[in-house]
C-alpha cells in the first residue's frame, strides 16, 4: 500500500493512481496503469471484496470483430452499434472502440481467459441481439465469472498494485480543476481516510438499484456518478436506462441474452411468437429496447401472464433447443431458472419481463475517457463516452469496460510519470468528514432510509420505466423531491464504528436520490422517443430537435441541463428497422 501518514484526526494514504471500483473496467485500468509505469503505486478501492463486483455476474458474451474473412468488419460492428444506439452514439468514439476490441479479446486470452472454442480450435463466437454477425466471444454462460478471475489473478502479478477491499469512497478531491485524490471510509475500522493521488479513474458501474425490479447487484447504487456530479462534472444522457427483455420473475435476476442468441423464443399466453409483429426479420434477436417494448405491449394489451405483485410476464421458451445444448451452453441459465423460479427450461418455459439492466448515460467524458477534470478519467458503465447512445447492444458493455480500462489506465499511468507532489486542502476534506460523521452518522434528521429507498424504487419502476409520459414523469419528479426532503441529512440508527452497513446504506441512498432526480429531469426534457427512452406522448424520434446529448449540472435548485451535438462521421441517421 502507498505510504501512510496522519494529519490531525485524519489518516492519509499517498498513491500515484487511484482506481475507484473493481469490476472489469477497474481491474483493466489498474493493470494497464501498473504496466506502463512500473514505478507508480496503483491503488484499487472497492466497497465490496473485489471479486464480488457486479461484473462477475455478466453471462452472455463480449463483442469483437475476430474473423473478417467471414464477412464481418470494423465498419459493420460500428454501424450495428450506431444503429442500435438510435444514432445517438458519437461515431468517432465507436470507430475507436471497435478497432481496439479484438486486441482486448486476445489480451484476455493470453492472460488465461478460457474462451469457448469452435471446431477448428479458434475462439468461438455466437449471435447476439442487434449484431449482424456472430461476434460474441463467450465462456459458456459464465463469461463474467471467468473474466473477473482472469483479471483479478493478473493484478496479483504486479507488485505495484494494491487492492483495498471494503473501502467506501465518499468524495472526489478536486482543486482548481485538477484531481487530487479521494476521501474514503475503511469499513472494517470505520476510520476516515484521505487518499492523495496524482491521477484517478472512476470505474464504479451503473445505477440499476434506482429500480425495484433489476438485474443489478445490491452494490450498484450510483456512488461514482453522484460523486462526480457533486464535484461539478456533468452527467450525460441519464434519461437512457436500458431495460433488458428477460428478467426472471419474481427476482429480476438476468436470464442472459445468450438464451435468445442460441435460439430461444418469446411467447405470449396464447403460445404465439409475438416478435413477428415488432421485428419480423430479427425476431427475438432484435435490440433490447425493441424487444422490451414488444413484451410490454403484449402485457398491456392482455396477452401476458398474470404475475406476483403486478409483475405480469411473457414466456422465454428454450424447450426446442434440447437438453444437450442447454446443458452445454446455457448451464447457468438452467440453474437460475430452476433455483429461483422452480422451472426446468429443458421441459417448460421461463417467466420473464423487462428489467432495469444498464445505464447508457453517465459521467461526461471524451472519446478517450477523459473527464473535464485534469488527471481524472472514467471507464466502464459509470462513464458516457458516448458509445451506446440511446440503446446498448448486448455484449458491447463488457468490451467497453476492457477497451476503456485500457485507454484510461494507460493515460493515468503516463500522466503520473511527471514528477510532482500532491497537496490537498484540508478545508474540503474536513467539510466532507463533517458531512458524513456530524451530519449523517450522528445527525438525527430524516425518516427511515429503507422506507424512502423502497418508495424511490417504486416511483422509478412505475413512472420511469419502458413507457413514459409527461404526466408520469412530473409525478415522479415531484415524488423524488419529496423523498429528498424526507431523507434530509439522512438517518442512521446504528451509531457503531466498525462495519456500519447502516451508514453505508444511507450514503448509498443519498447518492441514488441525487442521480434519480437527474434521470427524471433529463427524461422529462427530452420530448421525443429514441432508443430506451420511449415517450408515449412523443412517440417519434426527432432528429431536428433532439439529435444531441443531455448534460446535467448540479445546482442548488436541481439539475441544470445543457446540450452537446452528436458526432457524426460516416453514418447519416436513418429510420431504424429490424
Amino acid at each position: 500500500m502507498g505510504s501512510l501518514t496522519r494529519v490531525s484526526f485524519l489518516e492519509v494514504i499517498e498513491s500515484d493512481v487511484v482506481i475507484v471500483g473493481s469490476g472489469l473496467a477497474g481491474f483493466r485500468a489498474a493493470i494497464e496503469a501498473a504496466a506502463v509505469n512500473r514505478s507508480a503505486r496503483v491503488t484499487i478501492l472497492t466497497k465490496v471484496h473485489a471479486m464480488r463486483s457486479h461484473s462477475v455476474a455478466y453471462a452472455g458474451g463480449t463483442a469483437a470483430v475476430l474473423y473478417p474473412e467471414k464477412g464481418d468488419s470494423f465498419d459493420q460492428h460500428a454501424f450495428d452499434t450506431i444503429k442500435g444506439s438510435d444514432y445517438l452514439a458519437d461515431q468517432d468514439a465507436v470507430e475507436l472502440f471497435v478497432r481496439l476490441a479484438p486486441k482486448e479479446i486476445l489480451k484476455m486470452e493470453h492472460w488465461g481467459m478460457p474462451w469457448e472454442r469452435d471446431e477448428r480450435g479458434y475462439i468461438a463466437q455466437r449471435p447476439f441481439g442487434g449484431h449482424t454477425y456472430d461476434r460474441a466471444c463467450y465462456a459458456a454462460d459464465k463469461t463474467g465469472f471467468y473474466a473477473m478471475q482472469t483479471l483479478y489473478t493478473t493484478t496479483l502479478k504486479y507488485d505495484n498494485i494494491d487492492i483495498l477491499h471494503e473501502w467506501y469512497v465518499t468524495s472526489l478531491l478536486i482543486e482548481s480543476g485538477e484531481f487530487k485524490g479521494v476521501t474514503a471510509i475503511e469499513l472494517k475500522s470505520g476510520d476516515f481516510y484521505v487518499i492523495k493521488a496524482k491521477a484517478g479513474v472512476l470505474a464504479t458501474g451503473g445505477v440499476g438499484r434506482l429500480y425495484s425490479f433489476t438485474t443489478y447487484a445490491h452494490s450498484a447504487t450510483a456512488d461514482g456518478m453522484a460523486m462526480a456530479y457533486r464535484a461539478g462534472i456533468p452527467l450525460k444522457d441519464m434519461e437512457f436506462i436500458q431495460f433488458h427483455p428477460t428478467g426472471l420473475i419474481p427476482s429480476g435476476i438476468l436470464i442472459s441474452e445468450a438464451a435468445r442468441g442460441e435460439g430461444g423464443y418469446l411467447r405470449n399466453k396464447d403460445g404465439e411468437r409475438f416478435m413477428s409483429r415488432y421485428a419480423s426479420k430479427w425476431m427475438e434477436r432484435a435490440p433490447r429496447d425493441v424487444v422490451s417494448r414488444a413484451e410490454m405491449t403484449e402485457i398491456l394489451q392482455g396477452r401476458g401472464f398474470k404475475g406476483p405483485n403486478g409483475l405480469d410476464y411473457v414466456h422465454l421458451d428454450l424447450t426446442h433447443l434440447g437438453e444437450d445444448k442447454i446443458n452445454e451452453k446455457l448451464t447457468q441459465i438452467k440453474m437460475l431458472a430452476m433455483k429461483f423460479a422452480g422451472v426446468n427450461p429443458v421441459e417448460e418455459p421461463i417467466p420473464v419481463r423487462p428489467v432495469a439492466h444498464y445505464t447508457m448515460g453517465g459521467v461526461h467524458v471524451d472519446k478517450f475517457g477523459r473527464t473535464p477534470v485534469r488527471g481524472l478519467w472514467a471507464a466502464g458503465e459509470v462513464n458516457c463516452v458516448s458509445i451506446h447512445g440511446a440503446n446498448r447492444l448486448g455484449c458491447n458493455s463488457t468490451i467497453d469496460c476492457l477497451v476503456y480500462g485500457l485507454l484510461t489506465g494507460r493515460q493515468a499511468g503516463e500522466y503520473v510519470g511527471k514528477e510532482r507532489t500532491v497537496e490537498v486542502s484540508m478545508f474540503g476534506v474536513e467539510a466532507e468528514e463533517k458531512r458524513i460523521f456530524d451530519g449523517i452518522l450522528r445527525g438525527r434528521t430524516g425518516e427511515d432510509p429503507y422506507v424512502i429507498r423502497r418508495e424511490m424504487q417504486r416511483t422509478m419502476s412505475d413512472k420511469v420505466y419502458v413507457f413514459r409520459d409527461e404526466g408520469g414523469l412530473k409525478e415522479a419528479l415531484n415524488e423524488i423531491k419529496k423523498l429528498r426532503k424526507r431523507f434530509n441529512t439522512g438517518h442512521v440508527a446504528d451509531k457503531s464504528k466498525e462495519y456500519n452497513q447502516n451508514l453505508v446504506h444511507v450514503l448509498e441512498l443519498d447518492a441514488m436520490l441525487e442521480v434519480a432526480e437527474v434521470v427524471v429531469v433529463s427524461a422529462l426534457a427530452r420530448t421525443e422517443s429514441r432508443g430506451a427512452h420511449y415517450r408515449i406522448d412523443h412517440p417519434r424520434r426527432d432528429d431536428q430537435n433532439w439529435l444531441k446529448h443531455t448534460l446535467a449540472y448540479k445546482t442548488l435548485d436541481g439539475p441544470r441541463l445543457e446540450y452537446l451535438p452528436v458526432v457524426i462521421t460516416k453514418w447519416t441517421p436513418e429510420e431504424r428497422k429490424y
